[in-house]
């Protein structure tokens, strides 16, 4: 076992598995990716994780900390963009390091990227929650607290959790059945549906930007960094936190990657669908930030629905109300999508060699998705989002997500050590100082999101290595092909 899991697939057989196994259906350009990179972005980074993150974390001070993950993103999106051009298979950080660190280190990536995406779903299902339940309260119709909330709560930062006397977030649940099925029909049909529901957030953003900077209240930007707490909120570490903590807003440029097998040209399209979406969203992100800060005290702003939480306190601003919520209901909405799609598809390249059980990456013969893959995200997706509360599971999305980050930053620079040669349609600008510095942000992230969140990911981590003893090690193609001699079967079986 030691052997296998230092055991790498070669660039060549990953390129023949691209070609001849492919199949899914290659419908996704530029602007698509690009698309598909802003709804994955944009949604829950503005419309909840903003209020969270401020509340608890940096203050006034959380456009710096959407500066600092901007950062570190930008960094890891260039490392992201080398690999998906190079290595153009579903799978996104899971392949890449198949092909760089072995086996063993593919599999921890792709089981935290499983914890990054079905999260990530029931997440922002959580936050749609929020935002749907007070538009409905706007029209007259009431959803009944039972029905509306997570019946269990995390108490501060520890591992102990309480009932809050709900039953299920009934919202959260709805919606991402909603959002299976949408994607479970195509990837075309999925990508058309993003494109409108991106065009109608991003028009919503600009119209909060434009109406709110003239109720901006300079008091609420002071202390910009209010002085640092004995347990390490609030100042320079609370900014660091907090970028931890937002971090979850950017993963949408990550399950751009996952759709390389989908993408016309991914030797082009993908660095342009990731680059792209990431320095729009940053943007973006750091004008509403500094907006809703100004707009409404920092100390207000842990509820569900911050941006919400602003409008209605200022009564000109009412009638904006239904049309921001709208929008942020259309971007967690396309942010489920993406996710959902990404998590698919992690299944799908996990299955195909063999490290998870086949029906995991069964294509659907008439839609060409796959299927089986979209439908466990869905449901596991729903139970969750409708049992947990957002704050909770944000944080164990951002520490899985940051994890997968320093591994392909790191596997960039190996591989251009390692495999100097190789055809590299996009190359990360002076690698040693981008993937060294991508690890370090990253890495730095993880370590200010604290013990509680560690634990969790060593408890996941410990349940993920003891399904690759159990099965993933016994069934993987590589191993079996190296014992026959032979070059790996790709295609799921």
């Amino acid at each position: 076992m030691a052997s296998q899991l230092t055991a790498t697939k070669s660039i060549d057989e990953l390129h023949a598995q691209e070609g001849a196994h492919n199949q899914l259906n290659r419908a996704l350009s530029a602007t698509q990716l690009t698309l598909l990179g802003i709804g994955g972005i944009i949604g829950t980074g503005i419309f909840v994780l903003t209020g969270t993150a401020a509340a608890n974390y940096a203050g006034p001070a959380l456009a710096l900390s959407f500066i600092l993950a901007g950062i570190g993103c930008t960094l890891a999106g260039l490392c992201y963009a080398e690999f998906a051009a190079m290595i153009p298979v579903s799978g996104s950080a899971y392949s890449y390091s198949y092909a760089t660190l072995g086996e063993g280190i593919a599999w921890f990536i792709g089981w935290n990227l499983v914890l990054e995406y079905l999260l990530a779903v029931a997440t922002v299902s959580v936050g749609w929650s929020g935002y749907g339940i007070s538009l409905l309260n706007q029209i007259g119709i009431h959803v009944p607290a039972a029905l509306a909330n997570a019946p269990f709560a995390a108490v501060g930062d520890s591992l102990h959790v309480v009932t809050t006397g709900a039953l299920l977030n009934l919202p959260a649940v709805v919606v991402v059945a909603v959002i299976a099925t949408v994607c479970y029909i195509g990837i075309k049909q999925s990508a058309a549906f993003n494109a409108v529901i991106v065009t109608i957030k991003v028009i919503v953003i600009v119209m909060f930007i434009i109406f709110g900077v003239s109720y901006i209240n300079t008091a609420n930007w002071h202390p910009f960094i209010p002085p640092q707490n004995p347990d390490g909120r609030f100042g320079w570490s609370g900014i660091i936190g907090g970028a931890g903590v937002i971090f979850f807003a950017y993963i949408g440029f990550d399950a751009v990657s996952t759709a390389a097998q989908e993408s016309k040209n991914p030797q082009r399209d993908m660095p342009i669908g990731i680059l792209a979406s990431l320095i729009i969203c940053t943007v973006l992100y750091v004008v509403v930030s500094s907006i809703l800060t100004g707009m409404v005290s920092y100390k207000e702003l842990d509820v569900a629905a911050p941006v919400a939480l602003a409008l209605d306190k200022y009564v000109p601003l009412h009638w904006l109300g239904i049309p921001v919520k709208l929008g942020a209901v259309c971007g967690m909405t396309s942010v489920m999508l993406v996710m959902t799609i990404a998590q698919a598809r992690i299944f799908f390249a996990m299955a195909r060699d063999g490290l998870l059980p086949p029906f995991f990456g069964h294509v659907h013969p008439r839609f060409k998705t796959p299927s089986t893959g979209t439908v466990i995200t869905g449901v596991c997706a729903a139970i969750i989002g409708g049992l947990f509360p957002v704050k909770m599971l944000a944080e164990m999305v951002s520490i899985g997500t940051l994890s997968a980050f320093v591994t392909v930053c790191l596997g960039v620079l190996i591989l251009r050590r390692t495999r100097p040669d190789l055809h590299r349609p996009f190359r990360a600008p002076f690698v040693w100082v981008t993937s060294i510095a991508g690890a370090a942000v990253c890495l730095l992230m993880m370590v200010f999101l604290g013990p509680p969140n560690w634990i969790r990911l060593v408890v996941w981590t410990a349940i993920g290595f003891l399904i690759y003893v159990l099965y993933g090690h016994r069934h993987s193609r590589v191993r079996h092909a190296r014992a026959a001699g032979a070059a790996p079967r790709t295609a799921p079986g």
